[in-house]
């Protein structure tokens, strides 16, 4: 397993004047198990998010009374600490680097698939724990130590590239959910677009060679039009 064995219920702000999208939203994250409340505009919003402790914030760019960028920035001015996610429909890659510029720490444009949502607020949410700091995960017979930076399965050592090494770490904190190829670019390659080429396909294949090769059960799966989930 990884550093939890089931996502913990988060309680998630999201701020959207569109009622159709707010409601559908909603509805993504209290499926995923969450308790939400929805504010109309920025002002409200910003209000709520200062009053009460939430464990993420889903906010829309383009809001009345209060836009998006300055919401988040005028919440970390005053000492706001709660992880936020832009969700907007500029999601270009200048206004992806304006959110994340002005306090976010994730951007997801519209429209969205609801899998990569629920699971980065899920990720906004482990920013929050108050646990010790985790150095070892495990996913099924597979561990990581972050520390040594050692990976084995049922005890046979992995010899791992750096960028392997990032990828899998990356799928084990998030073991058992869907990672979309989005998710993978922008967090283990830094990339903030699509470059079109199959080096998540090149790189995914390698791994699974080495973690699956030899062993009965395989841990890493693609699920077809969604991305891959690693077992746990």
């Amino acid at each position: 397993m990884a550093d939890t064995l089931h996502p913990r219920c988060l309680k998630v702000l999201v701020i959207e004047d569109d009622h159709e999208m707010a409601s559908f939203i909603e509805k993504v994250l209290e499926d995923a198990g969450h308790e939400v409340e929805c504010a109309r505009d920025g002002a409200a919003g910003l209000a709520r998010a200062r009053a009460e402790d939430f464990d993420a914030l889903v906010v829309d760019r383009m809001l009345p009374e209060k836009d998006g960028l300055t919401l988040i920035r005028e919440f970390r001015d005053a000492g706001g600490t709660t992880p936020a996610l832009f969700l907007s429909a500029l999601g270009d890659v200048q206004n992806k680097v304006q959110g994340l510029k002005a306090g976010a720490e994730d951007y997801l444009g519209k429209p969205f698939v609801p899998a990569e949502l629920a699971a980065r607020v899920e990720a906004l949410g482990r920013r929050t724990t108050s646990e010790p700091q985790v150095t070892t995960l495990r996913a099924g017979d597979l561990e990581m130590n972050l520390l040594t930076r050692k990976v084995t399965r049922s005890g046979k050592k992995m010899d791992l590239q750096p960028r392997e090494f990032r990828l899998l770490e990356y799928l084990m904190r998030h073991a058992g959910q869907v990672v979309t190829r989005t998710m993978l670019l922008e967090k283990v390659w830094d990339y903030n677009f699509d470059p079109q080429t199959n080096v998540i396909d090149v790189h995914v294949s390698r791994l699974r060679a080495k973690i699956d090769k030899d062993f009965p059960e395989p841990l890493l799966q693609t699920v077809r039009g969604a991305g891959y989930r690693l077992q746990g």
